[in-house]
């Protein structure tokens, strides 16, 4: 069979609901791997974040992080990484826009540091992972580079009338996506990225034709991601506006939905 290569959402998808990966998908990943397939990850997390996975399935590949906004080869020095940060002038203009709306805390990263509009120790522990370089207090005076990243945390109600604006006001200059449950936050990366866009990138190097990739993913930030790939697969877990785009629906990210595909379609 011609090698194919998978790609791997991490929550809701790849990691079950205690942020593990199952004992069977993991096995029928080391099988794909074993058989001459390529097995990488696509997430909207840092990599410090997604480091303990890749590590854990011994990959050897490049990985997509930030939905698309770095793109980069943990293993290989010589592979070039392409980080595409937000102009730090837009995202001024993002906070200063979103003032007459209620939000709770704006986080905005540049790689591995972590800024903190609002001293939060409910985002300390969010953000902790990976021992970031964390700093507290004003983004407009703290902020001082373009950042990879910037989170607004806002309540359920909240965020779409938050991102409804960011459409109506800065559809131009950024891309905005929202974090699956249960963190209520949208996220903003520079316009025209997305994971597909990472991933794109990635195969044309392996020389791994569209229909030959196959795709898992449960949330909005996967969309662009399951229409690009030749298989698309949608997990029971996921939206439903991913679930009507996607080529297959498997089951839950709890019941090894990536396992059975994968054992279906590569004979596994």
């Amino acid at each position: 069979m011609n090698e194919h290569l998978i790609v791997l959402d991490l929550d809701g998808t790849l990691l079950t609901d205690e942020q593990k990966i199952s004992p069977l998908t993991k096995e029928t990943l080391m099988k794909a791997k074993a058989a001459g397939h390529h097995v990488m990850i696509a997430t909207g997390r840092p990599f410090r974040a997604s480091q303990i996975y890749y590590e854990e399935l011994q990959l050897v590949t490049p990985i997509v992080n930030f939905n698309g906004a770095l793109v980069h080869h943990p293993r290989n020095s010589m592979w070039k990484s392409i980080h595409s940060p937000v102009d730090i002038r837009v995202v001024h203009d993002v906070i200063e826009s979103i003032h007459n709306y209620e939000y709770n805390n704006l986080i905005a990263e540049v790689f591995d540091d972590v800024y903190i509009h609002r001293e939060d120790e409910a985002m300390l522990n969010i953000f902790n992972m990976g021992s970031p370089r964390v700093l507290m207090g004003d983004l407009k005076t703290n902020l001082l580079e373009d950042p990879t990243s910037l989170l607004i945390q806002a309540n359920d109600v909240r965020v779409p009338i938050i991102r409804q604006h960011l459409q109506d006001v800065h559809a131009e200059l950024i891309e905005h996506r929202r974090w699956g449950a249960p963190y209520p936050i949208i996220e903003i990366v520079r316009k025209g990225l997305s994971k597909a866009v990472g991933i794109d990138q990635i195969a044309k190097e392996m020389g791994i034709p569209r229909e030959r990739i196959i795709a898992f993913g449960d949330e909005d930030n996967d969309l662009e991601m399951i229409e690009y790939a030749g298989v698309g697969v949608a997990m029971s877990n996921g939206i439903d506006q991913l679930k009507n785009i996607a080529n297959e629906i498997t089951l839950s990210n709890n019941e090894d939905g990536v396992a059975k595909i994968l054992q279906e379609r590569l004979k596994l």
